[in-house]
């Protein structure tokens, strides 16, 4: 008996449905001494747990006494014996019932143990057969209701199928291109490219995306976005399934966003080189304006007698300067953008700089009866920078503050050095403010945000360049500038300066 287990073990294995031997005991009972992959699978249980076990162990009171049953007229009888399915097991695998063999000692024919042996379910390939048409049916519908074109191509290019999408799209009936050459719906010059790449994605079933262009019904050539993958179906067929996007609208206004940016480049180009070529002719006569002016406004050659004139030759000095201070700032701007301007490095002793603007400024505040403060800690590093461009930020941000000051007001320059290692710059002023919702606007360039009731006539003049050039300069050199200030409150202003560019003493001494 043992012989006949060896021998058919193979097939007992590899068996693919359900299969068991039962030995049979008078103190035991019915025991089951061998079992295959299929039958683990049935009682979702490991070997283990399954050999050397009852029948009763493995599963409810009434299917086991369903199957001892059978189990005793088989061995009485020793005739095979069928049973009818059983409820489905844990492991989910459906049978439609079982036999069971008498297995014989050949010397005494005795029934030495019993072959449990499942029977598949005849309803398995009619449900199978529906879960498939249902598979089918889905992805039927999803290939006609895209939106996006598709179509599938054979081994040799030839299209085997489109969606409607794509025939609404590019033009093309079904019967007009089934069957045809893929390549012959691409634009000629991609048409050689497109080949060496479609042998290579089908050999390699690579997933690929692109842009390339094709032709429609009417001639016209659309560019489309591409995305291709590989389909393998039986006996080693290979299918291409490629969707199709227009995005011809789309390049058009790229090239569109283009083009005006290279307009826009050249204006800005022709503004530059018109600005850089006329600050000599612009600079020259009004330098000959202000320094004539001087002359005759100190009698250089002749007192002027006449107040009338003497009123009138003070007008054209303070124009003429006003002008040039216009046409500076204006130019200053225009080599920033261009990114023109280079720093001239050195070191740059930030309490001299302000008080040297403190100095500056003090006859302009004085006379709009606005007091200058400064407060400055004995200690103050030095800075690696552009002096000249440092003493411009702070020439801008005190005019501002003197211009939008109030009678009477004061404007609070302060300077320390941060526990980051920076140091910051403030400048302060109780002035008419700024709107919360228009500080953005007033750092950018030609952004004035006052309007004429809110300041005097005298002030109302300038390019509104002030706060963006300080801006521009500071970052220039690693730094930020940043803005708060409230409407009637007044304003504050901070500059700061990264860390890299703060001076130790030991620094200083290897500066120079």
């Amino acid at each position: 008996m043992s012989g006949f287990i060896v021998d058919h073990k193979a097939l007992f294995e590899t068996m693919p449905i359900p299969r068991f031997l039962v030995s049979m005991d008078q103190e035991n009972g019915y025991t089951i001494c061998e079992i295959n992959r299929r039958g683990l699978e049935y009682f979702n249980r490991k070997e283990q747990q399954i050999v050397g076990f009852h029948v009763s162990q493995l599963m409810d009171s009434e299917n086991a006494r369903h199957f001892e049953q059978a189990f005793e007229v088989c061995a009485r009888q020793k005739v095979p014996v069928s049973i009818h399915a059983l409820p489905s097991f844990p492991g989910g695998l459906r049978v439609y019932g079982f036999w069971i063999n008498p297995l014989l000692d050949m010397t005494t024919g005795n029934v030495v143990m019993l072959d449990v042996m499942a029977q598949p379910d005849s309803a398995d390939d009619s449900v199978l057969q529906r879960e498939r048409d249902d598979a089918i049916s889905l992805l039927t519908s999803i290939f006609d209701a895209s939106n996006v074109g598709i179509i599938v191509t054979d081994r040799n290019r030839r299209v085997v199928r489109v969606n409607d999408s794509f025939v609404r799209v590019y033009g093309w009936q079904r019967e007009q291109i089934v069957g045809e050459d893929f390549i012959t719906i691409i634009s000629p010059d991609e048409q050689e490219p497109t080949a060496e790449n479609y042998e290579r994605y089908l050999k390699s079933s690579i997933r690929s995306s692109g842009e390339m262009k094709m032709l429609k019904k009417d001639g016209s050539v659309v560019n489309t976005l591409y995305t291709t993958a590989t389909l393998e179906l039986s006996q080693r067929r290979r299918f291409q399934v490629t969707t199709l996007m227009d995005i011809t609208l789309r390049k058009q206004m790229e090239m569109s966003l283009r083009v005006a940016k290279d307009q826009a480049d050249a204006a800005n180009h022709a503004k530059s080189a018109f600005l850089a070529n006329m600050s000599h002719e612009l600079r020259t006569p009004l330098n000959a304006i202000i320094g004539f002016s001087e002359i005759m406004m100190n009698g250089t050659f002749g007192e002027i007698e006449n107040p009338k004139y003497q009123e009138y030759m003070r007008d054209v000095h303070s124009s003429a300067r006003h002008l040039l201070e216009i046409i500076n700032e204006v130019l200053d701007m225009s080599k920033i953008e261009a990114g023109r301007v280079e720093l001239d490095e050195h070191e740059v002793n930030i309490k001299d700089v302000i008080e040297s603007v403190v100095r500056m400024m003090a006859s302009r505040a004085f006379s709009a009866n606005i007091s200058l403060k400064t407060k400055m800690p004995m200690d103050l590093p030095a800075l690696q920078g552009d002096p000249r461009l440092v003493r411009q930020v702070l020439i801008n941000l005190v005019s501002n503050a003197v211009k939008f000051s109030k009678n009477g007001g004061y404007i609070m320059i302060s300077a320390e050095s941060l526990v980051s290692g920076e140091v910051e710059i403030t400048v302060e002023d109780n002035g008419v403010g700024i709107p919360k919702d228009k500080i953005a606007q007033a750092l950018e360039p030609f952004g004035q945000i006052h309007e004429t009731a809110t300041i005097s006539k005298e002030n109302m003049t300038g390019t509104g360049l002030g706060l963006p050039l300080a801006k521009a300069m500071v970052e220039l050199h690693g730094g930020y500038l940043s803005l708060s200030s409230e409407l009637g409150m007044g304003t504050s202003v901070k500059v700061t300066f990264p860390r890299n560019r703060v001076l130790r003493r030991a620094e200083i001494s290897a500066f120079y």
